[in-house]
């Protein structure tokens, strides 16, 4: 099907937020002068590997270092080790280089400099386990929480408690070497705790909090689990640990970031732009229903043509037997609010290429997508019953699919309201 003008539009405002993201455009301006002594580059997440690679090209010292990003998201680098590894669910390959990225933090000195490159995705790529649990243990509950429901600040909350490099565990480990720390942020609120469960950032949450969050959502793990939590000997550094005392953090890219650049885009096509929010949370098709009232409201008091833009990030609770996928699951409960009302089309998608379990980002919706998935034998309501929105877009050829974007800010919400809307 050839696209149409409004899908394109939706494509280009899209391609605007993550060319905004990408490490090559937001890192350089942030990074510092090299110290006397060596300077070492540790990181993980999707982003990660880009964000080396940059520093390689405008560093001048002497570097080295280990960097750990998804399967498929690796770029080449001289002088950094770039290892991949698996996401959301952590593999071997993960706990390996956790391992090792401990180890290069020994014999560091008040003369060295840590660069952290850290993104969204890197709670998952760094598995290390605390004594006593196993990378089984981590990969269940990880699976588990995915599936609930829960926030990505209460999945990461646990996460920590549970890991013996994040939550600040790494930048301890860093002392006494100066340590920067340079995040691309996924999570609403950018707070840098939350940015791949921050492995240099004292960690303000405690083991009872994580306890409260697996009891909350019901998450069946093993009883040694539930009594490191319960004794406290999962306990992170604190913001006030001295031993984090030389340690800066900066974010180099937000969601915010990403929506205004969609918004300039949109402003230079004649679209009015309307930002509804970087960090909207909240069960997707719930999201979604408050955003069709929107959507139907502009129809009427908005000058037309104008697009809705928002980020954040939502959740899904998985009962069906689909993969799930926020961003789609979003999209085709809006769909179904809407009810093919004329002149609406959106688009929602993961700015890291990757919506859920699926290498596909997102989907278009368009006023017709309900009759044409009839056609074709579909029913909107049961694929989003089953958790199979991503079955359903595909089968309309309307996945949006950009392979790994080497960045991460986090969802992408846009609808586009047409003059044909007020009709």
């Amino acid at each position: 099907m050839i696209p149409t003008h409004e899908q394109q539009l939706l494509r280009k405002l899209f391609n605007a937020a993550i060319q905004a993201a990408q490490p090559a455009y937001c890192l350089p301006p942030h990074l510092p002068l090299p110290p006397r002594g060596r300077t070492l580059i540790l990181g993980a997440g999707k982003a990660s590997a880009a964000m080396a690679q940059v520093v390689e090209q405008h560093w001048s010292g002497t570097l080295s270092g280990l960097v750990v990003t998804r399967y498929g998201h690796a770029v080449p680098c001289e002088r950094i080790d770039i290892v991949e590894a698996a996401h959301p669910v952590p593999d071997e390959a993960g706990l390996s280089a956790a391992r090792r990225m401990l180890q290069l933090t020994q014999g560091l000195t008040s003369d060295d400099l840590v660069i952290s490159l850290f993104s969204g995705g890197g709670s998952a790529l760094l598995p290390l386990p605390l004594d006593g649990l196993t990378l089984r243990d981590k990969q269940d509950a990880t699976s588990a929480l995915l599936k609930s429901g829960a926030t990505i600040r209460e999945i990461n909350c646990v996460r920590r408690h549970l890991s013996a490099i994040k939550g600040g565990r790494l930048g301890a480990a860093c002392h006494p070497a100066q340590v920067l720390t340079l995040l691309i942020s996924d999570v609403p609120g950018d707070d840098p705790v939350d940015i791949a469960s921050g492995p240099t950032v004292g960690d303000p949450t405690t083991c009872a909090e994580a306890l409260d969050i697996l009891r909350h959502y019901r998450i069946d793990v093993p009883e040694r689990m539930l009594e490191i939590l319960r004794r406290g000997h999962g306990e992170t550094p604190k913001p006030d640990d001295p031993r984090l005392a030389r340690s800066a953090v900066k974010v180099v890219a937000t969601p915010g970031t990403a929506l205004q650049a969609a918004a300039d885009a949109a402003r230079q096509a004649g679209v009015t732009p309307l930002i509804l929010g970087d960090a909207i949370e909240g069960e997707a098709r719930a999201v979604a229903a408050a955003m069709a009232q929107l959507a139907l409201q502009a129809a009427h008091e908005q000058a037309l043509p104008c697009v809705l833009l928002s980020g954040g990030e939502t959740t899904v609770r998985v009962r069906g037997n689909g993969s799930g996928g926020r961003n789609v699951e979003f999209l085709l409960a809006l769909g179904l609010a809407l009810d093919g009302h004329p002149g609406i089309h959106a688009l929602a998608g993961d700015t890291d290429g990757v919506d859920g379990m699926d290498e596909i980002a997102g989907a278009l919706l368009t006023p017709d997508s309900l009759v044409r998935a009839r056609k074709i034998g579909l029913q909107a309501r049961a694929s989003l019953d089953d958790n199979n929105a991503h079955g359903f877009f595909s089968a309309l050829g309307d996945s949006v699919v950009t392979g790994p974007t080497l960045t991460n800010v986090n969802d992408f919400r846009a609808i586009l309201v047409t003059p044909e809307a007020a009709r």
